[in-house]
């Protein structure tokens, strides 16, 4: 075999490459971190290294092995606790498990405690297991900018469910849904009556909602996973073929885990019997490569020579009442299509 680098790839990468798809772990750290460096060089070579292992992810080559679960709720829920001891029991059984744990960036220093790997002790343990804690960065949504990416590095080494904690951050934390196979929202019993849960926009996007810490208050998390059985009936569900389920768990004693993989197991044999396991994962690709698209103009706007020189008096004059935002955002965008061709400020 020659020693040559592929085409699109330094020898670094085409031995990235070659390790991810042999599942060393190291390699996959490293690519990961590649694909999250802001570096314009970094980022070109992290194309071309998704680009050569697109056909082993779940995207393509690996649909019907692969499953990505994304799994929200509220600070102190037990999120964490409750994937190790997921991740616990898919290892038993013999599947490869990827954590992608993403941890709120601070708004004053921009850091991280990235603490997932202490707080899942024993699920990195293993070496069938893998956790990956991110900062988001700035990113909304409770996810990390480069989540998506992560994902298909992760399938394309050989894990076959990729669990995605995000941050936590309340009712706008919807990105996930539009990311993962399977959204599950947990909730702690006594929150709230079932009109309550109507008005969390993020309940409808649920396939499963978890009521964790039932070990507690049996009695309370009884009813409250019945009116959210209420709630969910007065809802339009994401799928005609799938209807909402609600479950009651408790993952410090590692109650309820199985019946939950069994719901998770029909949810995605019900989506791939009737086609909308693909079909989504397609439409999921799509509305990635938009969002993509408009970041990207956001920032050559930005850094476009002409608006750079405009865009200082316009908010002046915006700032000042003397100019309506909308005709500020018009003459600015004028700058930027007719002026295009200017090459971008560094």
């Amino acid at each position: 075999m020659s020693n040559l680098p592929e085409p699109g790839l330094t020898a670094a990468d085409a031995e990235l490459v070659a390790g991810i798809l042999a599942r060393q772990r190291r390699s996959l750290a490293k690519a990961i971190t590649l694909i999250e460096s802001t570096r314009h060089d970094h980022q070109a070579r992290a194309q071309a290294l998704l680009e050569k292992l697109m056909p082993y992810s779940g995207q393509t080559g690996q649909c019907d092995k692969c499953i990505r679960v994304g799994i929200s709720g509220v600070p102190g829920v037990g999120k964490s606790t409750f994937i190790e001891a997921l991740g616990m029991h898919l290892v038993e059984q013999g599947r490869r498990v990827a954590v992608l744990a993403v941890d709120p960036s601070s708004s004053l220093s921009g850091g991280a405690i990235l603490g997932d790997k202490t707080r899942m002790e024993r699920l990195s343990q293993r070496e069938d297991a893998y956790i990956r804690p991110t900062p988001t960065g700035g990113s909304l949504g409770g996810v990390a900018e480069k989540t998506r990416e992560a994902m298909l590095l992760c399938e394309a080494a050989g894990f076959e469910v990729i669990i995605v904690e995000t941050v936590g951050v309340g009712q706008s934390e919807t990105s996930v849904a539009g990311m993962t196979d399977v959204f599950v929202l947990m909730q702690l019993p006594n929150v709230g009556d079932d009109l309550q849960a109507i008005k969390k926009g993020i309940v409808e996007l649920a396939d499963l909602v978890l009521f964790n810490k039932a070990d507690l208050d049996p009695q309370g998390a009884e009813n409250a996973a019945l009116q959210m059985g209420s709630a969910l009936h007065l809802l339009r569900p994401n799928s005609p073929h799938w209807q909402p389920r609600v479950l009651k768990v408790s993952a410090t004693q590692e109650q309820g885990i199985a019946v939950f993989w069994q719901a998770i197991e029909e949810y995605c044999k019900t989506m791939r019997d009737t086609g909308e396991f693909s079909a989504k994962r397609r439409r999921q690709a799509l509305a990635w490569m938009w969002t993509l698209i408009e970041s990207g103009l956001h920032g050559r706007f930005r850094k476009h020579p002409s608006v750079r020189r405009e865009l200082p008096a316009l908010a002046t004059a915006v700032e000042a009442g003397e100019l309506p935002p909308a005709l500020a955002a018009e003459r600015l965008l004028d700058c930027f299509k007719e002026q295009n061709l200017e090459p971008l400020a560094e």
